[in-house]
């Protein structure tokens, strides 16, 4: 019925032609959420963030008071959630603006997170893109190994792999092909068939009752179907054996022809690159259980599946949960497990860098010998590795009693009663040590090569432990000397306090540099200092909001008060890492079921794996829209 028509039938029943002219054109009845949002929340953000991110000329571009409706607050979820990090934490509003009272400030982080996490709810069960991802150097070398029992490393001389996503150099958008690597794929190729015991190659022997050729499609179709994660099929042989042939017929002989044949299946993208096959459905669809296993193998061992999951592939029996669990807790007692620890965790800390970074000035640092830098590097991906194998609490990374040492590094912490170089744990008897805090790898890839750097620690803990990175410094600030000697009468932390006055700096600073120095009884190589420049080493911190700590022990305590955003980055960090790509809005759903989940059990790190390869974005793909993919 046309408004015209209605009118004139409610008209004629009587009904007053004004009131009805007002129903008809009154705007929609605004959702009890909108009106919470327009009657509290949007005052709120409008004193105390309107200042300096309002509609005139704001601070980084960004307008909070633009979001005029849920829908568009949602939309720019990223953004408000920085922004909800900084209200939590007391660095927004900057100081000496209005503050909130404590109520406000929860009510304001409360409402948004929930608010936020329902925008993240919208595309339940989106398994995210589908991605084809190359092997990176560790996985090619990894899996040649496991694949031929070789102990060369020809991917050593590939180049080197990006940091993509989450800072991973598994994360298949930037695992490009550069021209130099096919070429580089034929050399490795040939050296890892050349180094394979022929007993391991031509395990089928040609005879009277065994044609050569019927020999080398065995063999060839064992490699190729271990080679490529799958079983290789007639058509997929097919290529192999035409170039096996084209050797007998060129009078190679049978092993030349089977290692020319087995040449090319290392050079096909089957090998080269993880491909999932599309299944035969549109939307999200589990993945089949041979691609489940390369997940599940290349996450925890960086390294193709072994007999036992490729069996459990063929009786496909992988999407099943209690199989999951079990196959997580074998593949972490295996010694390929530490794959996992150094892959995630050394790069996640960034402990990495002991390796790539400039090294401490060694003038002044000539302790820093390459067997104490192995041992420090060896300390948290030991550590990890320990957690994961024993589901000991992902809080132990804050703070623990104990620790893993060797003789060297032990001597280089003041800890006695170790001798040998194989590390072992040990229970530390202070708070000196224990939690990576008091790693010496993360304190000597966090200062500078001749002093330690309270901004570089503080930054360090709010991006890696905490997920709040600040942004960049503006790039007209001058840097400060590289030396913590008293200058013009100003210690090194004076000068440091007179740097962070300038407008500029102060609100990044005022966040980072407390955490940093309650670092500072460390020095550049981690060790135990109760004097800088010949005073006191102060290692007191005054957050914003009014929190102050002293030393590592205060430091560790107030990061075990922020367990949860803890756990969480952890969980998103790792999910990343898992699925080798960045996050996506539809992941977001999985990272809070399992930091729910690490929340009602005891925060293992084992229980985090678990969940994490029992999620969505792990276990399914997407199918729809798709291009077939065909590989020879």
């Amino acid at each position: 019925m046309g408004a015209m028509k209605f009118l004139r039938a409610a008209l004629a029943l009587g009904l007053p032609a004004l009131t009805l002219i007002g129903a008809m054109s009154a705007p929609p009845e605004k959702s009890p959420e909108q009106q919470v949002y327009e009657t509290e929340i949007l005052p709120s953000v409008r004193k105390l963030c309107g200042g300096c991110h309002g509609f005139s000329k704001p601070q980084a571009g960004l307008n909070f008071l633009a979001a005029g409706s849920i829908e568009a607050l949602q939309k720019d979820s990223k953004i408000w959630r920085s922004a909800v990090q900084r209200i939590k934490d007391g660095s927004m509003p900057p100081a000496g603006s209005a503050q909130p009272t404590p109520d406000e400030r929860d009510r304001l982080v409360l409402w948004l997170s929930e608010t936020l996490d329902k925008a993240d709810s919208s595309r339940p069960g989106d398994p995210g893109r589908v991605l084809l991802h190359r092997l990176n150097r560790d996985e090619y070398n990894n899996t040649v190994r496991d694949l031929f029992g070789v102990s060369v490393r020809p991917a050593d001389r590939f180049p080197a792999d990006g940091g993509g996503g989450a800072g991973f150099d598994n994360n298949a958008d930037t695992l490009f092909v550069p021209p130099v690597l096919l070429e580089l794929y034929l050399v490795a190729a040939d050296e890892v068939l050349a180094a394979t015991k022929p007993e391991r190659l031509f395990f089928v022997k040609p005879g009277l009752k065994l044609p050569a050729r019927s020999a080398a499609k065995k063999i060839l179709s064992f490699h190729a179907s271990r080679a490529w994660r799958r079983p290789a099929g007639e058509a997929e042989i097919a290529p192999l054996m035409a170039l096996y042939d084209g050797a007998i017929a060129k009078k190679l002989g049978h092993e030349a022809g089977v290692k020319r044949a087995l040449k090319a299946a290392l050079v096909s993208p089957r090998f080269l690159f993880r491909i999932e096959d599309e299944r035969p459905v549109a939307g999200p669809a589990p993945l089949d259980d041979y691609a489940l296993a390369s997940r599940l193998s290349y996450f925890l061992w960086s390294s193709m599946p072994d007999d036992e999951l490729f069996k459990l592939a063929r009786e496909q029996r992988l999407q099943n949960p209690a199989v999951l669990d079990m196959q997580v807790t074998r593949m972490l007692a295996s010694p390929k497990a530490s794959a996992l620890a150094d892959g995630f965790l050394g790069q996640w800390l960034r402990v990495r860098d002991l390796y790539t970074a400039t090294p401490p000035d060694p003038g002044k640092f000539p302790q820093f010998t390459p067997s104490l830098r192995d041992a420090m590097y060896a300390e948290p991906t030991r550590f990890f590795l320990g957690m994961l194998r024993e589901n000991l609490p992902l809080a132990d990374l804050l703070d623990a009693r104990y620790t893993y040492v060797n003789e060297e590094l032990a001597k280089h912490y003041e800890i006695p009663g170790v001798t040998g170089p194989e590390l072992r744990k040990v229970t530390l008897k202070d708070d000196k040590r224990g939690g990576v805090l008091g790693m010496a790898s993360v304190l000597t890839v966090t200062s500078y090569t001749q002093r330690t750097s309270p901004v570089l620690r503080g930054k360090w803990i709010l991006s890696e432990l905490l997920g709040a990175p600040p942004p960049p410094p503006p790039p007209s600030v001058p840097s400060l000397s590289q030396s913590d000697a008293p200058e013009a009468g100003m210690t090194f932390r004076q000068r440091l306090e007179k740097h962070r006055e300038k407008p500029e700096c102060a609100g990044c600073h005022s966040r980072m540099d407390p955490l940093g120095f309650g670092l500072e009884n460390y020095d550049v190589l981690g060790r135990w200092r109760e004097k800088l420049a010949d005073a006191p080493v102060d290692a007191s911190g005054t957050l914003p909001g009014g929190r102050s700590f002293t030393g590592p022990g205060g430091l560790k305590t107030y990061l075990k008060s922020r367990t949860p955003e803890f756990t969480r980055h952890v969980t998103e960090k790792m999910l990343s890492y898992a699925l080798g790509r960045g996050l996506e809005p539809g992941d977001l759903p999985a990272v809070r079921k399992a930091s729910a989940a690490l929340a009602q059990s005891n925060g293992g790190a084992a229980t985090l794996v678990k969940e994490l390869v029992k999620s969505d974005p792990f276990r399914k793909r997407n199918s729809e829209g798709l291009p077939k993919v065909t590989v020879r």
